[in-house]
């Protein structure tokens, strides 16, 4: 089998699949042969991927989702198991910025909201999934997150916050998961010309950026049976080292 095709006859589910990173990663999957499990609110741009996917030659199964809505997570992996019995890839990049402003300024709901997202829904994906993952003989389980989660800067405190939540939480699973073959990393994608990053950066030239496309085979390098190591931060401008 030919690197190109690392991912032939594995699922790989990815979230926040309608654009940006998660659009990027899906198609990086699909094209090295993977059957992408798409999940997103969106469905025109859960479409589009569809289309796209359908033009490398490979599958998806387009899941029109909200990732507060524990229940259907809990469908999803439910779904999954039917079908497939295993799961072989998880890329938990669906986030929320939310508000850059004072902690005391932010409204409990707009708190709560980012949480669930960040946080909350990748615990509920990886409740859904764990068996699956295990079912597997390489499960393999990468997600999103940012170094806003150490350096936490003024006015960053609700996403930082959340990441780094995100960070430890993925930390203790990967030791949990320590012996068996499912491994669990965090990556970060440093910055990337992304809706998200227009939002949180407005006077930035987003010319001056890679692309989604250029950084979303490092993500998907994680998700590769090759990819043997777990519980490590992968910081796409500092390298590896623990979590």
């Amino acid at each position: 089998m030919s690197e190109l095709q690392d991912l032939a006859g594995r699922v790989v589910l990815v979230t926040g699949a309608s654009r940006g990173l998660g659009y990027a990663a899906a198609k990086n999957a699909a094209a090295r042969g993977a059957h992408i499990v798409a999940v997103a609110r969106t469905v025109g741009g859960l479409e589009e991927l569809d289309d796209e996917i359908q033009a490398l030659g490979s599958s998806t199964t387009l899941v029109p989702l909200d990732l507060t809505d524990g229940d259907a997570i809990d469908r999803l992996g439910a779904a999954i198991f039917e079908r497939w019995g295993q799961l072989d890839g998880l890329i938990g990049n669906a986030g929320l910025l939310g508000v850059l402003s004072p902690l005391p300024h932010i409204a409990p709901k707009e708190f709560a909201n980012v949480f669930a997202v960040n946080v909350t829904a990748n615990y509920r994906l990886l409740r859904s999934t764990d068996l699956l993952l295990r079912q597997s003989d390489a499960g393999r389980a990468v997600f999103i997150s940012s170094g806003a989660a150490q350096s936490a800067k003024p006015y960053w405190g609700l996403y930082a916050s959340s990441k780094a939540a995100l960070d430890a939480m993925i930390k203790s699973y990967a030791g949990e998961m320590a012996i068996t073959s499912v491994k669990a990393n965090i990556f970060y994608p440093g910055q990337v010309r992304t809706a998200m990053r227009a939002k949180a950066m407005p006077g930035e030239d987003p010319a001056t950026l890679p692309t989604p496309d250029e950084i979303a085979p490092k993500i998907v390098d994680l998700v590769s049976p090759s990819y043997v190591k777990t519980g490590m931060l992968i910081d796409v401008f500092k390298g590896e080292r623990p979590l």
